[in-house]
């Protein structure tokens, strides 16, 4: 798996490239719990459940039917009010930063892979090229000497292209729109 400091920095990218006014903090955590989520199922570790499972890691959690139940349910749960385009757009961006956990972690050179497709296909799926390496799991197995060698890898292979991927958006946002969103509203 990836470590959860690239998951996080993943949907804080998705959450800030957009300048709508509804990319609230409280919108921006939820993406990172969404982010991030998908791991519960290394608990089941602790009650039997094998990797290979449906339950198991990189399993049903990692799917893109969960990505969208977990973004579905939030947005019922605390946006229920909300006009229906500020819902979809809430919606969608909780399913991106969900869903961008299984990409993740597909990208890696460890494990067995995952199961995007589930439950209705339970065959777990690598990308064709892995060049992150796989970062432990758990918080003390992660502390270790490999440490460095798991955060460089994903600082070259996701950080970089994340942080160079938001600066090119936010420029063509703003050749395109000619101001950034929030000086628009303002001058409003």
């Amino acid at each position: 798996m990836a470590s959860a400091f690239s998951h996080v920095l993943v949907s804080l990218a998705l959450g800030k490239v957009s300048q709508h006014n509804m990319m609230t903090w409280r919108v921006l955590l939820l993406g990172v719990v969404c982010s991030i989520v998908p791991d519960v199922d290394v608990l089941g570790f602790y009650y039997g459940i094998q990797y290979g499972d449906l339950w198991g890691h990189r399993g049903l959690t990692h799917s893109i039917f969960f990505a969208g139940l977990l973004s579905a349910s939030l947005v019922g749960l605390w946006y229920r009010q909300m006009p229906a385009g500020v819902k979809a757009g809430i919606c969608f961006y909780f399913f991106l930063c969900t869903a961008s956990h299984g990409v993740l972690d597909a990208m890696t050179d460890g494990g067995l892979g995952v199961a995007f497709f589930s439950p209705f296909d339970t065959g777990r799926y690598f990308f064709s090229v892995r060049p992150v390496v796989v970062s432990p799991i758990g918080i003390g197995t992660f502390f270790n000497e490999d440490a460095f060698q798991v955060l460089a890898s994903e600082a070259k292979w996701i950080w970089l292209p994340t942080v160079a991927a938001f600066l090119i958006l936010r420029a063509l946002q703003r050749v395109w729109l000619g101001q950034p969103a929030v000086e628009r509203s303002r001058a409003d």
